[in-house]
């Protein structure tokens, strides 16, 4: 039988460094993609855009305006109705659509006005997609919502 050594002092340093050197690459590997795929912030100065945020969100509710989305063979619908439930007066519609977490399948799908709505042709992975919807009212009123839509595979 073979003998056993006994552990010193450096033998124990050795393991315990060793183990702090792979929880310390971890987090910086981990803390590196998170920088990577951060799509930015969303206002650029959070205290100027909070000043007109209530009288925005007041003339928002007061148009009364519902937003529906639909994402179908490789087309999105967007259809908006006022508080009668006919259908909006939008004008000057703009639409992100990307994931939440990262910017890099992040498009401007070009919305064309039909029947029912808008409709623009993207193709979607499945998956949780988030949509910021940006248009105004016939009076100039800003509407502004963003949407979560779940693609199915």
């Amino acid at each position: 039988m073979a003998a056993v050594r006994e552990w010193t002092g450096r033998d124990v340093f050795a393991v315990t460094a060793a183990a702090f050197a792979i929880v310390i690459a971890v987090n910086g590997i981990l803390a590196w993609a998170a920088v990577r795929s951060f799509p930015g912030l969303e206002v650029a100065n959070s205290y100027v855009a909070s000043q007109t945020f209530d009288a925005e969100r007041t003339a928002q509710l007061a148009l009364g305006w519902r937003l529906d989305s639909n994402y179908s063979a490789g087309n999105l619908h967007l259809a908006f109705t006022d508080a009668a439930g006919r259908p909006a007066d939008v004008r000057d519609l703009q639409v992100l659509v990307g994931r939440t977490t990262e910017a890099g399948d992040d498009v401007n799908p070009v919305f064309l006005p039909g029947p029912d709505g808008f409709a623009a042709p993207v193709a979607l992975a499945p998956g949780r997609w988030m949509l910021r919807v940006q248009a105004k009212a016939a009076d100039g009123t800003r509407f502004h919502q963003r949407l979560t839509l779940t693609v199915r595979g």
